[in-house]
């Protein structure tokens, strides 16, 4: 939001460590203090009045903010982390009772208390799907009881220059008196998704109603558009990496503030360029977050993997490696004796391919790579880099670049909170263009607005300024991002 012009006022987060990130890369606005505006804070017992006086902000929370974001847990509504769920509570209808599922409800009494001018929305797209039940359709009419013009679409990623095929939810509500109906960014790219990405999408919508629906059905890519930011094209120039398998200790100490050299200066590609020269967030020749996990049985495994291959052709290598071990052996061991069950642990994962068949993949350095989820904060199997002589899944500053966060951005915290906090985010890039929009709509002038889309006027924040102003002194800044 920043990036667009919006100047950023207050934030609540529940983590510390991303609070902290927050923090650090974000400035707090003049007469704010650096502990206040770092201090974690819960959305549910954290209201908007305590927040307004905790940051020491002017007038009460009403006047305080005009743009209300947010990105809501998404671990309860993606089927991904549905699935978690049941395994860890044995219930099939643990996703239901996930207190982070009626949080959404909770923002909703934040928009009351706030009454801001604009609201944007992220989500995942199962949301449309919970239970049957579409979430996004129940928030608008939320929305438009309290005196907002809304709309809900599917965005992806990767046709905004994210080298990333990311499909998310955005929602979008805007102040019914401004007479400005909600809009979405055109593409940037063209992009051919995958068909796993295509059938998602197809079983979100499926509770989308056929009349009546918020939802906004946006135009097909326009085939002109350049190609999508791919794998190389995001990653090449940054540091080759071999210490966790030549100087394992090397890497035991790296931490992710560390800095390394960038790997080349020549023949970098745009996208490279924006993430080290990103206004604001501008890198000097070198580099943070290059630090992996050290996993040395899988090294060789990965070193052999094919682009873009996944888990079930990774077990079959483990077998290859694991039959040359047992024919390196003086005597042949037996099937199910001590060191036979030893040879196997030390060369094949442990996983069933018919259950984590996605568990593992090595990117394709021609496309974007698959989506990064917040599970890289555990493993980062998922994400291997296709340069076998690099034996190794991706760093943090490669995560960073694959969600399109600039260099200069830096991660509080170790490496699995770096990554779980990159898997959290919406994409710089993508939060980048819907911000755009709406700062293009909210500057409109009063001539250019709808004021007669056949709805009641509203005097809801009827004496809106605040929003135009910011944005009109940030005009400056805003042309050069």
């Amino acid at each position: 939001m920043s990036a667009a012009g919006f100047e950023l006022v207050a934030h609540v987060e529940s983590d510390a460590t991303a609070a902290e990130s927050y923090a650090v890369n974000f400035r707090p606005p003049p007469g704010i203090a650096r502990e206040a505006w770092a201090q974690p804070r819960d959305m549910v017992v954290q209201t908007a009045d305590q927040l307004v006086r905790e940051l020491g902000l002017a007038g009460g929370s009403t006047e305080a903010f005009d743009v209300l974001a947010a990105g809501l847990p998404c671990q309860a509504f993606a089927r991904i982390g549905r699935s978690k769920l049941r395994s860890l509570a044995s219930d099939e209808e643990a996703f239901r009772n996930d207190p982070r599922a009626k949080l959404y409800r909770r923002f909703l009494e934040y928009v009351e208390a706030v009454q801001p001018v604009a609201i944007v929305i992220e989500n995942v797209p199962d949301i449309l799907n919970f239970g049957g039940h579409n979430v996004p359709e129940e928030i608008c009419d939320a929305l438009e009881e309290r005196g907002y013009r809304v709309a809900y679409t599917l965005l992806n990623a990767a046709f905004h220059g994210v080298p990333q095929v990311r499909e998310r939810l955005f929602l979008i509500a805007l102040d019914r008196s401004l007479g400005i109906r909600p809009a979405f960014p055109e593409a940037s790219h063209s992009a051919q998704l995958p068909a796993g990405y295509k059938g998602s999408r197809t079983v979100a919508l499926r509770h989308v109603p056929v009349e009546g629906s918020r939802f906004v059905s946006l135009a097909p890519t326009d085939a002109g558009l350049p190609p999508p930011v791919s794998a190389r094209a995001a990653l090449s120039d940054l540091p080759f990496i071999v210490e966790h398998f030549r100087d394992p200790s090397t890497m035991r100490r790296r931490r992710v503030c560390d800095r390394l050299l960038y790997r080349t200066f020549a023949d970098l590609s745009p996208y490279g360029r924006l993430m080290r020269e990103w206004r604001g967030f501008r890198s000097h020749g070198e580099v943070s977050g290059n630090v992996v996990r050290l996993t040395p049985r899988d090294f060789p495994i990965f070193r052999q993997m094919h682009r873009g291959a996944d888990y079930p052709q990774a077990l079959k290598v483990a077998e290859t490696l694991f039959q040359q071990r047992l024919e390196a052996e003086a005597i042949l061991p037996a099937p199910g004796t001590a060191r036979w069950n030893e040879l196997r642990r030390e060369c094949v994962p442990p996983y069933d391919p018919g259950k984590f068949p996605n568990k593992w993949w090595k990117l394709d350095p021609d496309l974007p790579s698959r989506t990064l989820t917040a599970h890289m904060g555990r493993d980062t199997y998922s994400h291997i880099h296709w340069d076998s002589r690099q034996q190794r899944t991706l760093s943090v500053r490669e995560a960073a670049r694959l969600q399109s966060f600039p260099d200069g951005f830096v991660f509080a915290g170790s490496m699995n909170a770096a990554f779980r906090q990159i898997g959290n985010a919406v994409p710089p890039l993508l939060a980048l263009a819907v911000a755009k929009q709406l700062r293009k709509d909210l500057m409109r002038e009063p001539a250019e607005r709808n004021t007669n889309m056949g709805e009641p006027a509203s005097d809801h924040r009827a004496d809106w300024l605040p929003t135009a102003q910011i944005l009109e002194d940030a005009r400056e800044g805003v042309s050069n991002i």
